[in-house]
Order: structure tokens, then sequence, then C-alpha cells
């Protein structure tokens, strides 16, 4: 039984040594609900395919989490020597920030809200070494008949 709380125990020690970068912005002019919908598309991607789906989604969205996705790659890149190539969106959340209230006025002197609603935008990127049998796979090496 102790062989294998010390294999978690080893476990764990091997995830924590593995350096995350973050980069984050505040009070973000989108909403969070649909910061999320485009987080999940890049969640758990390689960072350079995460902005290449960022670049072509037609969310507006897609642009400040670019920009933070960006960020965090140049963090990883230039504070802890991280290959760019080897970089996982390892964690992607966007929180609610303060919501600005505005009025819209309406007939007969009556005014209605508009929340206006921002987000804190937070993207983690750690970096994965590359597995070695599959760096040399391509379509030409997949075999199979046609």
């Amino acid at each position: 039984m102790s062989t294998d709380t010390s294999k978690t125990a080893e476990g764990t020690a091997q995830e924590e040594q593995k350096l995350t970068a973050r980069a984050t912005a505040k009070f973000v002019r989108v909403t969070p609900m649909k910061a999320r919908r485009v987080i999940d598309l890049i969640r758990g991607k390689d960072a350079s395919d995460a902005l290449d789906i960022l670049r072509f989604a037609p969310q507006s969205a897609s642009e400040p989490v670019g920009k933070v996705l960006a960020s965090a790659m140049a963090n990883a890149e230039n504070n802890l020597d991280l290959d760019p190539r080897t970089l996982v969106v390892s964690a992607a959340f966007a929180d609610e920030g303060p919501t600005l209230k505005r009025f819209r006025p309406r007939a007969q002197g009556r005014a209605f809200r508009v929340r206006k609603r921002t987000s804190h935008i937070t993207v983690e990127v750690t970096s994965v070494p590359e597995k070695a049998g599959s760096a040399g796979r391509g379509r030409r090496n997949q075999g199979g008949a046609r």
C-alpha cells in the first residue's frame, strides 16, 4: 500500500515540475458566456493550433482570447525559456467582471436598464515534451489500402 501512495506522490511532484505560463486580460468588454464559448474551442489543444483556430473563428470574443493566448505564449518563451512548439493550452477560463449599467430611453418617459457585461480572461500554457513516436508520423507513413 505504501508503494501506491509513493507513486501518486511522485506523479504529483512531476506535474508540479511542469512550468506554466499565464496571461490575464481584465475588464474585457465581452460577455463571459460568449468568451467561454470561444475558450471551449481551444482548451487542451496545442498553442499554435489554438491560435489558428481563433484567427478564423467568426465570434467577436475570439480576438481578445487570441490576444491573451499570444501573451501567454510570449510569457512562456521570454520569462520561462520554454519552446513555443511544445506549448499546450492547459487551462483557460473567463470569469465575470463588473457590469456596466446603462439606460435605454423608451416610450412615454420610461427607461430600460442595459447591462454591459465584462469578463476577466485567463489562459495558462504548459510545456509538454513531444512524444518520440508521433514526431515522424505523417500522411505517407500511416499505411492502409485505398
